[in-house]
């Protein structure tokens, strides 16, 4: 009888070593789920703002390539109107 009762207690000692192992295993990939989604996460807010900034920020143009012209005048025609 005593065999029987060492080995029902060599039975639950097993389950309860492989119920703890797998919760342990369980717990550290959530953990491991979670650092991985907030790295994650945070890198794509990071690239919506990077690409919020880069589309509203208005391009710097150096002066050498504006073309040169003439600024229009506000005092009207120059040359004399013509007659009837």
């Amino acid at each position: 009888m005593a065999e029987r009762q060492d080995r029902a207690a060599r039975e639950r000692a097993r389950r309860y070593h492989a119920r703890r192992t797998d919760h342990e295993r369980r717990v550290a990939r959530r953990r491991r789920d979670n650092i991985v989604a907030g790295v994650a996460g945070g890198l794509l807010v990071a690239a919506a703002l990077g690409a919020q900034a880069a589309y509203f920020t208005p391009a710097a143009v150096p002066a050498s390539s504006v073309p040169a012209s003439p600024a229009p005048s506000l005092e009207g025609p120059t040359s004399p109107a013509p007659g009837p």
